[in-house]
Order: C-alpha cells, then structure tokens, then sequence
C-alpha cells in the first residue's frame, strides 16, 4: 500500500514553535509528529510513502532519510511553489491505483488500512474520514430577524456538533483528473469540485483518537496524552524504540 504524507506547510498557527521548525517535526515525546505517523503507516502494513515538501524541506529530508530505519521506503516530491493542501498530487508520478493521502501535522489512532480497504470496497473515486467533533461558543449568541433590527432569539454559550474531515483520505487515481497541474488546489475545492459534478463522496466515521496539532490546544493535549500513554498511538515494540532514530543521527 501507498501513501502521500502533505507536509509542505508553514505551521502558522504554532508559531513560535515554527519559527525554527517545520510543523512536521515539531516534537511527539522523544520523536517528530511526522515519524510518528510514519511508524503508525509502518505498523498498518504501508511500505512506500510519498512525502510532498516545500517549506523547509531541507531539514525534513536530513531528519526523516529515505525510511530504511523504520522499514519504510521514503521518497520525496519538492513543491516549488505553495499549492495547497492538495495541488502537490497532480504532479507526483508513480501513484498507485488506489492511495492513501493525508497531512503531515495529524495524531490519530485511526488504522489507515481499515480505511484503505474501506475505500476500495467502495469502489468511490474519494473516501473521506470524519471525526465527530463537539464545539462550544462562549459567547450569547443572538438571532435576528429578516430586516436585522430585532433581536427574535438567544441562546446563552450554544454547542454544536459536526462531522469534520480528519485530514486522512484514501483516493483513486482518477481524482488527478479533478486537480489541476500547478494551481492552488485545496481539500475545500476537491470537495466542491465532486459535489458540483455529483461525484459520490464515501464517508469513513471514526470515533477513536484524533487530533490537529496545528491546533495549539490540541498539540498541547497529544503532548500530555503521549506522555501518560505513547501506546494509545504507537503499538508497543515501536514506543520502546522511539528514542533510537534520533540516537542514530547524532
């Protein structure tokens, strides 16, 4: 199995932390955010990972290597321009049929092949992982009416709940026929792309662990978490190894 690691990023939101590192090496206790899901990919049954690069690409490439001390073959694709959270796909050659795609900055413990397999069951052109996700608004929210001059409703710190894309898609290789070569290309216009042309989209639910760690308040929370229990992401054998990688470069 195939996957495409997006990891060509700035990390705006975890500044300052990403003023001197890419947001895909921001560290998970004793390793990157990014080797972590690489030993997880490892640990699913995935061999071969395209990682998309751009903004200190440099650096990713020197710590991460070709992959060949985590059993992993590791190429990289160069963005020489910044195209979004997908743009990059159209130009990497050698996809395979079916691949699975998804960010550099995402802690889950979603099995990415129970997700790969669920794709291709499908037989959909995209699948897409969604996360229940419960938000609350800490302020008093106000209704009002068609001219916007009364107040008809209030309702004190509301939640709301939401399916969210989790950042982790499996593709078949006909998407690349959606998004075009060298243009800003996000999730957010695949998405609009398949619903303006009635392209069914499968839905992947998962209610397991997930997090965005350019969310400061999630990083901070899979920080602790990883501390108390690196098992809930890593299997076992890998979280007794987690120091070594790093040991190895020096």
């Amino acid at each position: 199995m195939q996957a495409v690691l997006m990891a060509g990023g700035k990390g705006t939101r975890l500044r300052p932390f990403t003023n001197i590192l890419p947001k895909p090496l921001v560290p998970i206790g004793e390793m990157s955010i990014l080797e972590l899901v690489l030993r997880q990919l490892k640990s699913c049954g995935f061999e071969e990972i395209v990682i998309a690069v751009g903004h200190k690409a440099d650096l990713i490439m020197a710590v991460i290597g070709d992959g060949s001390r985590m059993g992993l073959k590791i190429r990289y694709h160069m963005e020489e321009q910044p195209l979004g959270t997908l743009g990059a796909l159209a130009t990497i050659e050698d996809l395979d049929e079916n691949f699975l795609v998804m960010n550099g900055d995402i802690c889950t413990n979603l099995d990415f092949s129970q997700l790969y397999q669920a794709h291709v069951d499908s037989g959909e052109m995209v699948s897409v992982s969604t996360f229940p996700r419960r938000e609350r608004i800490e302020l008093g929210v106000l209704q009002l009416n068609d001219d916007m001059d009364r107040v008809c409703g209030f309702e004190e710190k509301p939640v709301h709940n939401f399916y969210v894309s989790m950042g982790v898609n499996a593709f078949h290789r006909t998407v690349l026929d959606i998004i075009p070569q060298k243009v800003f290309f996000g999730f957010d216009h695949l998405m609009e792309s398949l619903l303006e042309q009635s392209i069914a989209i499968h839905a992947y639910r998962f209610h397991g662990v997930w997090h965005d760690i350019g969310r400061p308040d999630d990083y901070q929370r899979v920080l602790d978490e990883f501390e108390k229990t690196p098992s809930i992401y890593l299997p076992e054998e890998e979280t007794e190894l987690q120091t070594l990688p790093f040991r190895r470069a020096a």
